[in-house]
């Protein structure tokens, strides 16, 4: 046996400590946002708010630009613009399949801010068909780029933050369209001079936002899944393409779930359309108001949106949907639209109720994030980016069917039965996802 002594190791020898600590996840990662994705949902927030500056003006000024008989024409204008939203919400998931969100997100970026050149330069001339064309293809911007965003969050979050990380996602999307939007609305229209003058300053502001929310993800993201192809090599580009249409009919139950996130946020983008007449000229409180009341209203849905995406995750994403998205959401429209009718038009007490009234909608709307866990788990592992594809369809055709029910609707009916067909279609959605069980496996994940 050797005399030599035994010197023990140095203390900065890492092989003296045994198995390194785990880093500590930083703070955002702590909240449910995947680190290497971080500057992504930044630049969806500052490229959603430029889109988000005209939410709650674009069809008033569409009117005037078209003159006599400008508001039927509105309405047609912005229909179209609900279908290009819809065709691009679809594409946005399989193409990022194909090329990549960050190949995608860019295309959006590029045809979002070409035509939205297009369309002011339309809006003078006064040309329906001119303004409806370059106005259809702007709305193949938006989805492009937010949608493929939320595909890189689903091929990159584990599946126990899932519901989570989607809540952020509409953190930032709502946070932008039209909260951070209305907001910079209401001091950029009188900064460039009011009325129509105004508005079309504000819409040429928001090529800045869109450019700079670009660059923000296209230079600050370096996460390697979004950076090219994710579906499988041995996938034709056919295939690929037509993947969500074939996990429908396969898979039906994703095609209801489908259904219910295309209810979701339709009574959104229809109040969009009915409401600034009504709080801005029907009851007295001008567009200034309305567009403040638009900025409190989703304001709460952003303070939201996250929370409940962890609560679906700790008590079922099924339950969290039924109940707060659907249930709670159908209420508090109904306060939305009755309440401002129920104080004095045009008093400060009965605007700031009224807002309150709003606000509840606002916030139990954010019940319905965990929708974008339950989509993809009925499609099953196999099927996840082609059932994203078919849940980006959804959640941009809800700019789509919200748009159809005011315009099927309100001749006959009037604002109030715009309200309430969405009312209608609530109950229907919460009597479909009743008979809906999410697979258990992914259940388990999500809890």
């Amino acid at each position: 046996m050797s005399n030599r002594s035994v010197t023990a190791p140095p203390l900065h020898d890492p092989a003296a400590r045994g198995p390194a600590a785990a880093p500590r996840p930083g703070l955002l990662a702590r909240l449910g946002i995947p680190h290497p994705l971080r500057w992504g949902f930044l630049g969806v927030l500052i490229f959603m708010t430029g889109d988000g500056i005209e939410s709650n003006f674009i069809a008033p000024h569409i009117a005037g630009a078209l003159g006599t008989g400008g508001t039927d024409s509105a309405a047609m204008v912005i229909g179209l613009y609900g279908v290009a939203v819809l065709v691009a919400s679809y594409f946005a998931g399989v193409l990022s399949e194909l090329w990549g969100p960050r190949r995608v997100m860019t295309i959006g970026a590029v045809l979002w801010v070409v035509f939205q050149v297009t369309f002011l330069a339309a809006l003078p001339t006064g040309s329906v068909g001119l303004i409806a064309l370059t106005y259809f293809l702007r709305g193949l911007g938006f989805p492009l780029f937010a949608f493929s965003f939320l595909c890189w969050v689903n091929h990159t979050v584990a599946r126990e933050r899932n519901a989570t990380a989607v809540g952020w996602f509409y953190v930032v999307f709502t946070g932008g369209l039209p909260t951070l939007g209305s907001l910079i609305a209401i001091g950029s229209i009188p900064a460039f001079g009011g009325g129509a003058t105004g508005e079309t300053g504000s819409m040429a502001l928001s090529l800045l936002f869109v450019a700079v929310g670009w660059a923000v993800v296209r230079f600050g993201v370096h996460e390697r899944t979004g950076l090219g192809r994710i579906a499988p090599r041995e996938h034709s580009a056919a295939r690929v393409i037509a993947s969500g249409i074939e996990v429908c009919i396969s898979r039906p139950k994703v095609l209801l779930a489908v259904v219910i996130r295309l209810v979701n946020t339709a009574p959104e983008f229809g109040m969009f359309v009915i409401m600034p007449a009504v709080i801005g000229t029907e009851l007295g409180w001008g567009q200034s108001k309305w567009l403040t009341m638009t900025v409190i209203v989703y304001a709460g849905n952003i303070l939201f949106n996250a929370v409940f995406g962890a609560i679906g995750d700790r008590i079922g994403w099924i339950r969290t949907v039924k109940w707060f998205g659907i249930a709670a959401s159908g209420v508090g429209l109904l306060a939305w639209w009755y309440v401002p009718h129920l104080v004095p038009a045009g008093s400060e007490w009965g605007f700031w109720l009224a807002t309150a009234a709003g606000t509840v909608f606002g916030i139990m709307l954010a019940g319905f994030t965990p929708m974008g866990a339950i989509v993809p788990a009925f499609a099953g592992e196999d099927r996840r980016g082609a059932a994203m594809a078919m849940y980006a369809t959804a959640a941009g055709g809800a700019t789509f069917l919200g748009n159809a029910v005011v315009s099927a609707v309100l001749p006959w009916g009037g604002a109030a039965g715009v309200v309430w067909t969405f009312v209608v279609l609530y109950a229907l959605a919460f009597v479909v996802l009743s008979f809906l069980r999410v697979p258990a496996q992914a259940e388990a994940a999500g809890h």
